[in-house]
């Protein structure tokens, strides 16, 4: 009876406790007691700062439409109209409507109609707001990454940010540049960031849903180039060639980084509870040359399946952690989905722009750099559904169940002998070759778009034996069990 109870206990403790690494293969999580990968399609980070943003309409749609992860802005980073070309942009509240962690006082800024924060002093609002956002949302098992600090990308950016020594009451130096900002050598700002972090790292910890991450593309303040993606999109013309490399951030920000991350952990050895920590790393793909022993997650923005090959050895879940730039078709942003997970990636976050402020159902239509729809929602919710069918914490990369797909892309993971996992795109022929183990498998073709099976049987492989091709437009997913 006691050995029981124990056993009880010990379970009770595990499904309560925050989003982990899973125990038996830390290139996933688990969560509530169970194995998890986080998929969504999601709005464009500023649900809490924007006072305007309807979160519980919207936290309600990811839910019902199946996804159980949101990323977040803390509002130490904001827009203005315009930036990026966005149309309706959730991370560039209305002049008055930027709810941020501090006080304002009141002395002009230097963004019109806006006033000076004292960095000194906490904005309750703002942390009532953001507690209730991440409430709302674990009751609704939706996982939250708080990233903490962004990269500010233009001067004009700069000019809103409460960083700039315009815009608050305390001692920043006057002539801090915006690319100095999240380095140690930005005067007293550090102090600030610093206690920004002990404030939210203490208010959000007691909840089991959130995870964080340090810096939003830390490259953009200082860009060092690690490889070239040999990539032909140009998806601005004339406007610089950032899709042509992979690019990390400079060594002064990643000592910057070392210093948020630590004071995260060191800040959680008082509190009950202890949350992962991601790092975004670069663009596309890059073989991480160190991964500092704070870190949990490997973040990539429009990432390459390579991105998770390259990096499988650090033992770390990795992360499709922004999507966008690539047109606006629904199915460019699924592909890329299913080929990222299914080569071994844990996490995928499409940049959805069908929410914004008046369309948080998530069916607005945006004028932007990227795509997302309920539609889209709907779809990645298949491969969740797929994923999630197998005992994937069993499964790694496999690059060698498929020896033959003339004319298709695939990417595939397997647990060899038992259960296998592998998605094709492009348009080839009518069969491909399989080598896996001997003996006799069950096999479900299915359809990303719906996950409708489109063709199942039962087949004894061995040796290169060629499996028939249902008709299909675009991909379709392959599940194998012994």
């Amino acid at each position: 009876m006691t050995c029981v109870l124990v056993l009880g206990l010990a379970v009770l403790r595990l499904a309560a406790a925050p989003l982990a690494l899973h125990p038996e293969n830390p290139h996933y999580f688990i969560y509530n007691g169970e194995p998890t990968v986080l998929i969504t399609s999601a709005e464009h980070y500023g649900a809490v700062l924007n006072a305007d943003f309807d979160y519980d309409l919207y936290l309600n749609t990811l839910h019902n439409d199946g996804m159980n992860y949101t990323r977040l802005f803390t509002g130490s980073y904001v827009e203005i109209p315009g930036s990026f070309g966005i149309g309706n942009n959730t991370l560039a509240p209305d002049t008055g409507r930027f709810l941020a962690p501090w006080k304002r006082v009141a002395e002009p800024g230097l963004y019109a109609g806006e006033k000076k924060f004292d960095l000194s002093q906490w904005n309750p609002d703002y942390f009532r707001r953001l507690r209730a956002f991440v409430a709302r949302a674990q009751e609704l098992g939706i996982l939250v990454e708080v990233t903490l600090f962004c990269s500010t990308y233009q001067d004009a950016y700069w000019e809103r940010n409460p960083f700039n020594p315009g815009n608050n009451i305390n001692d920043i130096p006057p002539d801090l540049q915006r690319k100095k900002s999240n380095t140690l050598k930005n005067g007293a700002l550090t102090g600030f960031q610093k206690q920004l972090v002990q404030k939210i790292v203490t208010e959000l910890n007691e909840f089991d849903n959130v995870f964080y991450e340090i810096q939003n593309e830390p490259w953009a303040d200082d860009p060092v180039r690690v490889m070239r993606t040999l990539r032909s999109l140009d998806p601005r013309p004339g406007e610089g060639d950032w899709f042509k490399w992979a690019e990390r951030a400079s060594d002064a920000i990643l000592e910057w980084q070392n210093v948020m991350a630590r004071t995260i952990v060191e800040t959680e050895k008082s509190l009950p509870q202890q949350h992962l920590i991601a790092q975004n790393y670069t663009n596309f793909k890059h073989s991480i040359a160190h991964v500092d022993e704070q870190i949990s997650i490997i973040n990539f923005h429009y990432a390459w399946p390579q991105a998770v090959w390259m990096n499988m050895a650090w033992e770390r879940p990795i992360g499709f952690d922004e999507s966008g730039f690539a047109g606006s078709s629904d199915t460019t942003y699924l592909r890329q989905a299913w080929q990222f997970m299914l080569a071994g990636g844990a996490l995928f976050n499409n940049l959805d722009y069908s929410f914004f402020v008046g369309a948080e159902a998530g069916s607005g239509d945006n004028d932007a750099p990227g795509g997302g729809s309920p539609r889209l929602r709907r779809q990645l919710a298949v491969l969740r559904k797929f994923i999630h069918s197998f005992d994937f914490i069993r499964m790694q990369p496999d690059h060698e169940a498929v020896v033959h797909a003339p004319g298709l892309q695939w990417q595939g993971i397997s647990e060899p002998g038992k259960q296998y996992a592998v998605i094709f795109t492009g348009v080839g022929n009518d069969w491909i070759k399989l080598d896996l183990s001997e003996g006799e498998y069950h096999y479900d073709f299915v359809s990303p778009f719906t996950g409708k099976v489109l063709k199942s049987g039962i087949e004894k492989f061995a040796s290169r034996t060629r499996l028939m091709l249902p008709e299909f437009a675009h991909m379709v997913a392959l599940r194998i069990k012994k």
